[in-house]
């Protein structure tokens, strides 16, 4: 069992689009972000500003305040940079953030208490997130550090999962496809209709039931389209249409050649974590 989240004294390591929302959203449920460091002045600043009693920081970090928690919200390849200038006092509890890097990032750090703190999210300036609903995906070394993270994360969210390195990197990759990539083709689409001067907004009706279909079904049963099909004579239309943009002609033929792959084959098995 775990216990509810007490409030906790937070150290904000980065202050980029994860840092930006979840820095305000851990002193609205009642913790203290008691500094926002950065490599910049500017965007410690800025972050600072919008949490009340947060000080700012930049340069190597190297006189952070005392903290409960240390959260390190930068981009994964950053990580280990920051954990070595943040000169971090020996027996912190510091988690990170992202979706992809392993637990094991902190092996290389004997006197830290490694955690992960992943919100699965897309996350955008001027967007406001329902923090209520995103799932954050907690692991750590050790089971009291996984207590206080699942207890902090479920002062912000009502869907808490701890979630171990393998499966939430093969998360990360799905969350790819699921958003940067169908974000990406929508980019496409709204680039051919400009190209053609019809609006965007008549494909926003498909849009909503092709996604509402695929959340209440599992996707690749409800494919439709000239791929399943193997409607040729569509298809070569569309290649020809397509020729002008050959890197987008290649992603069509891709993701057509991987539609009649898949209806070649049962579906996977759906299975995800225990909520807690």
């Amino acid at each position: 069992m775990y216990e509810e989240a007490s409030a906790l004294r937070i150290v904000l390591l980065g202050a980029g689009r994860v840092a930006a929302h979840l820095g305000p959203a851990l002193w609205r449920a009642g913790h203290r972000v008691v500094a926002v460091w950065s490599r910049t002045e500017a965007s410690a600043t800025a972050l600072a500003t919008q949490i009340p009693g947060a000080v700012s920081g930049s340069g190597t970090a190297s006189e952070l305040p005392p903290a409960d928690l240390y959260l390190v919200a930068v981009p994964d390849a950053a990580v280990p940079e920051v954990l070595v200038a943040a000169q971090l006092p020996a027996g912190a509890l510091v988690a990170h953030t992202a979706g992809a890097l392993p637990l094991q990032v902190f092996a290389h750090y004997p006197a830290l208490r490694g955690g992960v703190f992943y919100p699965l999210q897309t996350f955008s300036p001027g967007r406001a997130i329902d923090w209520a609903a995103v799932p954050l995906c907690i692991e750590a070394a050790a089971p009291t550090d996984e207590a206080i993270l699942v207890a902090l994360a479920r002062s912000l969210s009502k869907a808490v999962f701890v979630v171990a390195t393998p499966q939430r990197q093969a998360l990360h990759v799905a969350a790819v496809f699921a958003s940067n990539f169908t974000n990406h083709l929508l980019g496409i689409s709204h680039a051919l209709a400009q190209e053609a001067r019809v609006p965007f907004e008549l494909l926003l009706p498909l849009v909503r039931e092709t996604v509402e279909k695929a959340l209440q079904h599992p996707p690749f049963t409800v494919q439709t389209g000239p791929a399943v099909r193997h409607d040729h004579a569509t298809l070569d239309f569309h290649r020809a249409a397509l020729a002008a943009h050959p890197a987008w002609l290649g992603l069509y033929n891709g993701l057509t050649d991987s539609i009649q792959a898949q209806n070649l084959a049962p579906p996977p098995n759906n299975q995800k974590p225990a909520q807690l």
